[in-house]
């Protein structure tokens, strides 16, 4: 029985060792798809030619009509008429609740107030510094949920865009504190 162990053992060794070889010496009899590039893959290099793609280059940009991971459509465009658009028809999905309006402040007092102030009145750090001149107060201005909405997807003169920083969800709760900023100047 131990004879038959130190075979085995043998056997396998020498198995081992015969399927541990330099690669570049074992050559292929036998391809499955010998037309592809299945074995022997041909890499390019970013930003190349390429001859199997349409426009002949490598890297190729976002397909028409696909966004990123966790990100949401926006179907207003980056000009006056979207805003306007989006200031008469684009309304929250969110509901104005505590927790919604205390997340959207901590946002607001992060993004905001630097220029907006605390309360929504114009009169952030950065504008008392005169670093910043015009930001409006809220009290003033004709605004929507979906105006402000969509100025923080796009920016809108001299603020630019916070789409980067706020996911959608979050940019609704901006907006809702913002809402309320405006009621309470207003009272």
């Amino acid at each position: 029985m131990n004879t038959i162990y130190k075979i085995a053992l043998s056997l396998l060794v020498i198995i081992t060792l015969l399927s541990c070889g330099n690669d570049k010496q074992r050559t292929r009899k036998v391809q499955y798809m010998p037309d592809t590039d299945m074995y022997n893959p041909v890499p390019y290099e970013p930003y190349s030619a390429n001859p199997n793609t349409t426009n002949g280059l490598t890297s190729q940009k976002q397909v028409n009509g696909t966004i990123a991971r966790g990100q949401a459509p926006y179907d207003y465009e980056n000009s006056q008429a979207g805003y306007l658009l989006a200031k008469d028809s684009l309304v929250s999905p969110l509901k104005v609740t505590d927790k919604n309006l205390k997340q959207g402040k901590h946002l607001y007092n992060i993004y905001c107030s630097s220029c907006h102030g605390k309360k929504g009145d114009g009169q952030g750090v950065l504008v008392k510094r005169e670093k910043f001149l015009g930001v409006p107060n809220y009290k003033d201005r004709d605004i929507t949920e979906g105006s402000i909405y969509h100025v923080i997807m796009y920016g809108r003169n001299m603020m630019g865009s916070h789409a980067s920083q706020l996911l959608p969800n979050e940019r609704w709760q901006v907006v809702n504190y913002v809402q309320k900023l405006k009621k309470d100047l207003t009272k």
